[in-house]
């Protein structure tokens, strides 16, 4: 079966953008950042995500590109004879279902939030008020379930139009009116009064607060962000690697996907701190900023139904750009193992994610009683902490170490087709670096991710 391919170079930007830009760009990024000293932060970052992110993202396109198959097969088709490499590729598949069992729980919120911002029923209320109507959504198993499966039927909808005509064609126009609304709710965030103070808190590197809260503490954040910032470890990006004509170099593409993940992460902040320190408020993380905070702020200040409706649409997009990456990356597997078409592969997997999404989705609810990480936690947490704390660390590894020893593809033949096409070469001279110092800071940031969540 013949290979469908990108129509363009900008649509594979674009959708890999799409999936690595996730929700974590905005509700955990700006906040991390003002904890820890402002721009002295950002710099930090931003050398963690050249250092630690970008040589991985390189190398799940290359295993991709050159298998031309899902994480399903690739392995399979690319590995040593009588190796076992192959069983990740189960592993990795598990790991973008255990993904969008959740994912499109937060997805449905969104799209839920966004039409409550456009019916103004939001408008004028407190925060506390703001809070209620949160709870009641979450607590609300009809609600909960109705968005959630409105998400996965929209993205499995789009998906089964085929790579070019759906994906590529819906992704490149909801990433480009992403990234136009990004523009106008930033723009707009600096003309509030009292903007200048969130920005200079912001912008203004202050190396006496990261002090305070630690220079260590302040760089491993920087590499945890770093590191799951970019999907990277379950084959999330190696999909689209495979769709790819090798005109351009993979090191190149790879700078360009991380380049727009950043730009939208960093945009995120230029709206959320300058819009809550001219309301005089804490920018917080997690689901409290996005979904309490921020929709209060919007419901006070003038025209705030329109702009808060704008911020939800970017967030609506920001979530099913994510879901429609992984969604692709499911069909995948199933046309790669079992040869379906992809109608059928659409259809299938439909009904099996809204089936596996039920826990999270009413663990708020119905299975409230379910508090498996401890007092106040839910499904949901269980499910974003194999999969953030442990499927990507160890499938970053398992795609590092696959593309430089001998006993997997080995790194000649990952460098051959990094470097295949035009743009910039992958340096040789990393070669040292990527086989023994990156393995160990990965496991470092797995470690790491027990340390913070148990103790």
């Amino acid at each position: 079966m013949q290979r469908e391919k990108f129509s363009s170079r900008v649509g594979f930007l674009l959708i890999s953008a799409g999936c690595a830009i996730g929700l974590g760009n905005v509700w955990r990024f700006p906040y991390i950042v003002g904890k820890y000293g402002g721009a002295a932060f950002v710099l930090i970052y931003l050398f963690f995500l050249v250092a630690l992110g970008l040589p991985i993202m390189v190398m799940e396109f290359s295993v991709g590109r050159a298998s031309g198959r899902s994480a399903a097969a690739s392995f399979r088709v690319l590995e040593p004879k009588g190796s076992r490499w192959h069983i990740f590729g189960y592993v990795a598949m598990a790991g973008n279902y255990l993904l969008m069992m959740f994912y499109t729980t937060i997805g449905g919120w969104m799209i839920a939030y966004l039409f409550k911002m456009l019916s103004g029923s939001l408008s004028g209320l407190s925060t506390s008020e703001v809070e209620e109507a949160f709870l009641s959504l979450q607590k609300s198993p009809l609600q909960s379930v109705f968005w959630m499966a409105l998400t996965v039927a929209l993205g499995f909808f789009i998906c089964s139009f085929g790579l070019q005509k759906g994906v590529e064609r819906v992704t490149k126009k909801m990433m480009s009116v992403l990234f136009i609304i990004l523009l106008l709710l930033a723009a707009h965030a600096l003309t509030l009064p009292g903007a200048g103070e969130g920005l200079r808190f912001y912008l203004i590197p202050d190396f006496r607060k990261m002090a305070e809260e630690g220079l260590f503490e302040a760089v491993f954040a920087a590499m945890g962000q770093a590191f799951f910032t970019l999907s990277i470890g379950i084959g999330s990006m190696a999909i689209f690697g495979s769709y790819l004509k090798r005109e351009y170099s993979l090191t190149s593409e790879a700078l360009n996907v991380t380049i727009l993940d950043t730009i939208v992460a960093l945009l995120s902040g230029l709206i959320i701190f300058p819009t809550c320190f001219s309301y005089g408020v804490s920018p917080g993380s997690g689901a409290g900023l996005v979904f309490i905070t921020l929709p209060g702020l919007f419901g006070s200040m003038p025209g705030g139904r329109w702009w808060g409706a704008l911020f939800f649409v970017f967030l609506s997009f920001t979530a099913l750009s994510t879901v429609i990456a992984i969604f692709e990356n499911i069909i995948a597997f199933a046309q790669d193992l079992w040869g379906w078409t992809r109608k059928k592969a659409a259809f299938i997997n439909m009904a099996i994610v809204t089936l596996l999404s039920l826990p999270a989705c009413l663990g708020f609810s119905l299975f409230s009683a379910i508090e498996p990480l401890g007092p106040g936690s839910a499904i949901l947490d269980l499910e974003d902490f194999i999969v953030s704390n442990n499927l990507l660390p160890l499938g970053s590894l398992v795609y590092l170490l696959f593309c430089v020893t001998r006993h997997g593809w080995g790194f000649e033949n990952f460098l051959a087709e990094a470097d295949a096409g035009k743009g910039l070469r992958f340096p040789r001279a990393l070669r040292g670096y990527i086989t023994f110092v990156l393995p160990a800071v990965i496991l470092i940031v797995f470690i790491g991710g027990y340390m913070e969540k148990f103790f």
